[in-house]
């Protein structure tokens, strides 16, 4: 990892914005100063070329001809968290960056690199790599039972049926090793679990046949016993949750003010009491006080709110809140996971560990029919004296057919839901979810877009229509990054709205934006702004006064319309809930941050009941009120994205987030929908219902010709082989049709009964 200490004072991203719309023709109102260390910004000379969403092509001259230079650049470039790759060709002065297009927006983007480019100029700049070194790997000593068992098979072939002259102790001793982790796990069960379990029954079956010198029935047995355990291995997760590090989910690097020289160190190396600096498109990385500054902050993973605060020098900010606009020095009072952030990952280790294998009632059953067996086998061999039927008896168990077909059709449907974009990481998630009969979803970001939409433009002077205050506004708050000036130009565009051109304009950060356009001095922003600006309000309505998702637009000193906006549902969010209600018979309840009217409103429109609906919860909160719904004997599913649902996430029976959710919420989840879309729930339901079903009839499969192959077994006697024959039969055709998932992948139209 490369340490990069900086002894120069960064410019203001707002400075470098400017530059960068300079070159678009617009003139700024504000000079080109960092008003935080009130010096002039440094001049390097550097153009955009060209850009598209993710990546950007600048012409740095100096590139051409210092070496150092470039050299220096690329280090600053590749320790940026959101620079995914760097190519510099020096001879041609161009520098191309890749960048995390989801992370931050363009004109951001641009800026961060003009900062980059300015620092790199600096010969002050120190560069010390630091190697961590790498974990220990952690040696595995997994017994190759697959392999001996292949071996002994293939030796027992050779010298039986095909008839060469194969020792039959080299055979008996294949068997013997292949045999040992069975020995393993039937002794672990009389030790441990005070009990005769499966493994037993093939223990002694296996013994029997091989004194018998009926070396192809035990290796088969073997052979099989292998598949199960190998393709259970693979359906199982591990309990321990990873990635869970807080510290890894904020990125690599943090700046921060230490004797008066700004530095870029790694994040683990923050300690109480640094200024940390937190610029644009940055995730906060620790929790503190505002020293100065301000900033407009994203708090949505963690709080679950919608809509970005303005935070101001003395408010506090917190670990993994974004910051859209502005930069800020905080005193750094609580670091890693002591921070709010923090304690919510301590809520997810404190949640209860499941078991990582799906507990299926149909293994139970056979391992209940372990001593019925032994004794069934016991009085034939008292009654025959005849060790052949006995090990006929053994060898029709029902347990090696059902721990294959089990896990098979598991697999299967893993398979099946990943290829649909669907990742469920157990088997134990899989059955959970085929029981589901309470689905909790959190609102923002889950049941809603996340993101600001605009829902309608008014007009409130009848000598201009709507349209005109819409392409008012888009042409004042264009290449403005705040979420409601995207919203306002993604609306225009949609509408198709001509939007006029800018000249000279000025942003104050949580008010609004004044602007030039077509010769008009135009306010857009807050009552707050247009009040300071001596435009008369008093005309609203209390209703819209009382609004917070309204920004007013204002021309020729008077108010000239209002744009509303919110966080609206998403597309498919109404058909999923409504199918999970009616169509299912589900209880569905929705949990949120947000204040109680806005999630009573959106309750109401997906047509969940008041007592479904909780508001202004926090993560400890959320993770209550799943446990008191499971403690209700409920079988609950909660869907989440932020940080904030991750306790709630790891507390649930099953727990879904999306592809895009926080790191941390992935990680808890046991299903993710890769493609980002409610309607993947429903398919992984229908998915593990069918699973759940076809789990019955392999049971039935593998059951039905095993009892009848036993008595005949027992009243008439049947040969070892035939039997093996029988129990392997019924074995490869309950795999077979545990497949199923993978040739014809349920839909999610027709969901199979959980009742």
């Amino acid at each position: 990892m490369t340490q990069v200490t900086v002894n120069i004072a960064s410019p203001s991203v707002e400075s470098l914005t400017e530059n960068v719309e300079e070159q678009n023709g617009e003139v700024p109102l504000t000079p080109q100063y960092d008003q935080t260390l009130k010096r002039p910004i440094p001049q390097v000379s550097f153009s955009v070329v060209h850009t598209i969403r993710g990546r950007v092509r600048l012409r740095v001259p100096r590139l051409s001809y210092d070496p150092n230079y470039a050299e220096r650049l690329q280090t600053l470039l590749r320790s940026d968290p959101l620079v995914t790759s760097v190519r510099v060709k020096s001879a041609a002065a161009s520098l191309v960056v890749n960048y995390k297009s989801s992370a931050v927006t363009d004109t951001k983007m641009r800026s961060r690199l003009g900062c980059l480019i300015v620092a790199a100029s600096e010969a002050g700049i120190v560069l010390t790599d630091t190697q961590h070194p790498s974990a220990a790997l952690a040696k595995t000593d997994d017994w190759p039972g697959m392999q001996f068992s292949v071996v002994a098979t293939g030796l027992a072939v050779l010298g039986g049926p095909l008839g060469l002259p194969i020792p039959p102790v080299m055979v008996v001793g294949s068997i013997a090793i292949a045999t040992l982790p069975v020995f393993q796990r039937a002794l672990s069960g009389i030790l441990t679990q005070r009990k005769l379990n499966i493994d037993f029954l093939d223990l002694m079956a296996i013994a029997i046949t091989t004194f018998q010198g009926r070396f192809l029935t035990p290796t088969l047995m073997l052979s099989l016993i292998e598949i199960g355990e190998n393709i259970r291995d693979r359906t199982a997760r591990s309990s321990q949750l990873q990635t869970l590090d807080l510290l890894n989910s904020l990125g690599k690097f943090a700046w921060v003010e230490r004797n008066g020289k700004k530095q870029q160190i790694p994040i683990q190396d923050v300690q109480r009491g640094d200024i940390v600096i937190v610029y644009p498109g940055e995730q906060v990385p620790i929790d503190g006080k505002i020293l100065r500054g301000k900033a407009l902050c994203d708090e949505q993973k963690l709080t679950g709110e919608s809509i970005p605060v303005l935070r101001h020098s003395g408010q506090t900010v917190f670990a993994s809140t974004l910051v859209r606009e502005g930069q800020v020095y905080i005193l750094a009072e609580r670091i890693g996971n002591n921070t709010r952030a923090g304690q919510s990952i301590k809520l997810i280790q404190a949640a209860p560990v499941h078991d990582t294998r799906m507990e299926n009632q149909a293994i139970k059953i056979a391992e209940q029919a372990v001593l019925p067996t032994l004794l069934m086998g016991g009085a034939v061999f008292a009654a025959t004296r005849n060790p052949a039927r006995v090990a006929s008896i053994l060898a029709l168990d029902l347990c090696t057919g059902i721990r294959v077909s089990i896990p098979t059709s598991v697999l299967a449907a893993l398979s099946a839901t990943a290829r649909q974009g669907i990742l469920i990481r157990s088997g134990r998630a899989l059955e959970q979810l085929a029981a589901v009969d309470t689905i909790v979803f959190d609102k923002t970001g889950t049941l809603t877009k996340g993101e600001v939409t605009v829902i309608d433009v008014e007009s409130r002077n009848s000598d201009i229509s709507s349209l005109r205050v819409l392409a008012l506004a888009a042409a004042a708050e264009q290449r403005l990054t705040h979420p409601v000036a995207e919203a306002i130009i993604r609306y225009a565009q949609a509408q198709q709205i001509e939007i006029p051109h800018r000249s000279k304009w000025n942003y104050e950060l949580g008010l609004g934006v004044q602007a030039e356009i077509d010769g008009e001095i135009v306010y857009v922003g807050s009552d707050r702004f247009l009040r300071q600006q001596g435009i008369n309000m008093e005309s609203l309505d209390t209703r819209i006064k009382s609004a917070n998702s309204v920004i007013y637009v204002a021309s020729h000193d008077q108010l000239q319309g209002i744009i509303q906006y919110s966080d609206v549902l998403r597309p498919e969010s109404r058909e999923v809930v409504n199918s999970l209600l009616t169509d299912e018979g589900l209880e569905v309840h929705i949990l949120t941050g947000d204040n109680q009217q806005t999630a009573q409103t959106v309750a109401a429109d997906l047509g969940i009941p008041p007592t479904h609906t909780h508001a202004e919860a926090f993560p400890a909160e959320k993770a209550a009120i799943v446990s008191q719904l499971h403690e209700q004997g409920k079988t609950v599913a909660f869907v989440g994205d932020g940080i904030n649902d991750s306790p709630a996430l790891a507390y649930a029976d099953v727990s879904v987030s999306f592809g895009d959710g926080s790191e941390i919420a992935r990680e808890t989840a046991d299903v993710v929908l890769m493609q980002n879309d409610l309607h993947s729930l429903l398919q992984a339901i229908a998915i593990a219902r069918h699973t759940k079903q076809l789990i019955q009839q392999n049971t039935n499969i593998v059951a039905i010709p095993n009892l009848a192959a036993m008595a005949i077994a027992v009243l008439f006697g049947l040969n070892p082989l035939a039997a093996t024959v029988v129990n392997n039969g019924s074995t490869i055709i309950a795999g077979v049709n545990g497949l199923r998932p993978i040739l014809k992948p349920a839909s999610h139209q027709t969901l199979p009964s959980a009742r």
